[in-house]
This record gives C-alpha cells, structure tokens and sequence, in this order.
C-alpha cells in the first residue's frame, strides 16, 4: 500500500471518529440520561474517554458510564429559567409541569431513595402525601390529599417522567386504571440512575447556614439552588479564565441565544477576546455553526435536533406563533396582551378556515396567545412581564414574508410561509 493511500486511509477513519464522537455529544446534549437501549448509547461508550476529557476541560460537566445507562451531569447555565419546564413525551402534547408536580417529584424521589428495590405505586402516592401534609409545604400552598381524580393525575404524571428516565420500570398494573379505578401498580426501581439524578456541587443540608432568610420565598430558593450548584474558583488569572470559558461554552450549549447585555463586564470583555475560539471549539465538538449579530451571538442547529422548541413549526400553533413573532418585530416595543389578543382574534377570522375549529370559540384567542408567548419566550424571543410583552432582538429572524395558500388547502390544514 502507498504512502497516499495510508494517508487517504488515516484521514477517513480520523472522519469517522469525529463523526461518531460529535453524534455522541449531540446526543448527551439533546437527553442528558440516555438508558443502555438507546441507539447512540453504544456511541457515548465507545468515546467516553474523549468526551469526559472535552465536557470537563470546555463546561466543567462530568460523564458518567454505567453498566445500565450513561448520564451527562450538567448544570443549567441560568437556574432562573423557567422557559423549558418538564414534558412527558407521550402523549403528544403533554401540559408542561406544574409547580405541584414538581414538588411530588421532589418527595416522590425522597421516598425512592429511602424505600426498597420494588414499590407500588398506592405505598408511594401515600408516602407523598404525608410529605405534602409539612406545614412548611402547606404554607407555601401545596394541597395533595390523594382524593380528587386530577391529585392521582398528577401523580401519575411523576411516575411516568421516572419512567421515561428509567428510575422505575413496570413491573404489572397500569396507570390509567390508578387514576380511574385506583388499582394498583408495582415497580422496580433503579437506584444506582435514582442516585445520579442530583447534579450539585454541595449537599442541600450543608447551604443553609448561607441563606438569607429575610428574602421572599422566590428569593431563597433561588438563593438556594444558586449556592448548591456554585462551584469553588481560585482566585488565579488561569482559574478565572478557566471558569469564565467554561461558564459561557455552557451557556452556548444549553441556551438558544446569548445576549451580550445579560453578561457581566467580565465576561464580556473575555468573550469579546475569545468568541472565535470558543466557537471553533464548540462548532468542531457538535456541528454548531456560530452567529453573532450586534446584541449577542447563538450557536445554530442546522438539524435542528438539538432544539426543545422550534420555529417555524407546523399546526394551527406554529402559525399563530410565527405570525405573532412576525408582528413583534414590526412593533418592536413592549407590547399590552390585550393589544396581543385583539389581534390573535383577528388572525383567527383571517385563517379560521385553515385552523383547528377550536380557535372559533370564544375567548380561544387568549389561549392561542398564551401558548404562542410560552415557545417564544423558551426560544428567548420575547421576554414576559406584568407590564406586557417585550420583543427582543432575535425575533427578527423570524419576519415572515407573504403568505399565500399553496395547492388545494382542506379544512385545518396549515398554511404554508415564504
């Protein structure tokens, strides 16, 4: 064989590699818990070395391989966000958790940690109601007695999201048949994946001395969850640029946009001075192709796999978000939901014929909006106050050009945007 050819050769499998440990990453950042059955699992084995060495050395976050699933233990960049709330994946269009959900979920894993390897799913709904009946808890407003159809839903909800994440596995019953007939279900529970769910640098008991208790309640969790992920940095040149690249490369991977104003003057000016570097490395590492505009920059997926919502998207709602994108930027100040909503129901006389029949009812408008708001603001589009609705610059990526209907178009069936 040819010197060339060894060279064609050693270039073709250095393509692969690549190819493989990008599919890997992409995958860990798409579901952070991937269990042993899932197709890139046997990927994230086969280059965890290399992937552990790049996670650590460019986001501080940690890989870890077990015998039964991999789990990529990283820390969201903004812990304020409330955008992205937790979704079964089935059915299609699960509500987003609610406050009362996650607060089961917290005691639901509490009672896992300390139960056996099996439990059924009326000992744990039991247990999580004797949580729930804290004062301190009750004080804050949750009510969970187990009684009314929409508690056990609920309840159910949680136990479906541990399955999806492979903490519980079925072993008989059905869920269902607990929520309308309150038959019971028996589970096997994985405890070394229970075990790897925290992601915290500290121990929640070890932060309370550090806690101001004067704050609100939004305050002193937010203190709470703050001081439980901080990591320590010493006070080095090297360990401050270290912390700084790591920080904002994080940001890059778990946020679709990043505005130059929500940055301190530090880390700025080092992005300023490091913003192709970091972009190289994160482009090399996943595929993401950097764009940066006047007010921030955003690492674009051009699969678009990566993305917890997208747009455009297809549907009476994806139309009725791109159309209200494309009117916030045209308006480009704050907008009152009331001048929102005149105008959903506006479009809604427009297109009804192309809609889902449910809009034509009254009042559908404010829930069209709403929904329309909710993936603009996890897209962070716009951002969401009291005084209204404040278009950010980002959105103007999404102005619509002229719509015209496209063939023959059956009732419901969307319209479709150049």
């Amino acid at each position: 064989m040819s010197i060339a050819s060894n060279h064609h050769l050693f270039d073709v499998l250095e393509q692969n590699r690549r190819d493989e440990q990008q599919r890997a990453l992409r995958a860990l950042l798409a579901r952070p818990m991937l269990p042993h059955t899932a197709p890139a699992c046997s990927l994230v084995r086969k280059h965890a070395d290399a992937l552990r060495q790049w996670l650590n050395r460019e986001t501080g976050w940690t890989l870890i391989v077990e015998d039964d699933f991999v789990r990529l233990a990283k820390r969201v960049a903004d812990h304020r966000d409330t955008t992205r709330p937790a979704r079964l994946s089935k059915p299609a269009g699960a509500p987003p958790f609610s406050r009362r959900r996650y607060a089961l979920t917290c005691l639901a894993l509490a009672e896992l940690e300390r139960g056996e390897a099996q439990i059924t799913l009326g000992r744990l709904g039991e247990t999580i109601r004797q949580g729930a009946a804290d004062p301190t808890l009750k004080a804050q407003g949750l009510q969970f007695a187990l009684e009314e159809r929409s508690e056990r839903r609920d309840l159910v909800a949680v136990v479906r999201l541990l399955l999806e994440l492979g903490v519980l596995s079925r072993v008989t019953g059905d869920e269902d048949a607990f929520v309308h007939a309150q038959q019971d279900v028996l589970y096997d529970v994985n405890r070394r994946l229970l075990s790897s769910l925290l992601v915290v640098s500290r121990g929640p008991s070890l932060v309370a001395g550090e806690l101001d208790e004067k704050n609100t309640e939004t305050n002193l969790l937010s203190q709470r969850i703050a001081a439980i992920t901080k990591t320590f940095v010493p006070d080095t040149l090297d360990a401050r640029n270290t912390a700084l690249r790591r920080n904002l490369t994080a940001r890059l991977l778990d946020d679709p946009l990043l505005y130059y104003d929500e940055l301190s003057a530090e880390e700025l000016a080092y992005l300023t001075s490091q913003r192709p570097h970091i972009a190289r490395r994160i482009h090399e590492a996943t595929g993401l192709i950097d764009e940066v505009r006047a007010e921030g920059m955003a690492m674009v997926d051009s699969n678009g796999d990566l993305s917890d919502e997208r747009l455009p998207s297809e549907g009476t709602e994806g139309h009725a978000t791109l159309l209200l994108a494309d009117y916030l930027a045209a308006q480009r100040t704050r907008q009152p939901l009331e001048t929102l909503h005149t105008q959903m129901r506006c479009w809604i006389d427009e297109y009804s014929r192309y809609w889902k029949k449910a809009v034509r009812e009254d009042g559908a408008e404010v829930e069209l909006c709403h929904k329309a708001l909710q993936r603009l603001s996890a897209l962070r589009l716009v951002e969401i106050s009291d005084d209204g609705v404040q278009p950010l610059p980002a959105i103007g990526r999404h102005v619509l050009g002229e719509t015209t209907v496209v063939g023959k178009q059956k009732q419901n069936q969307p319209l479709e945007n150049k």
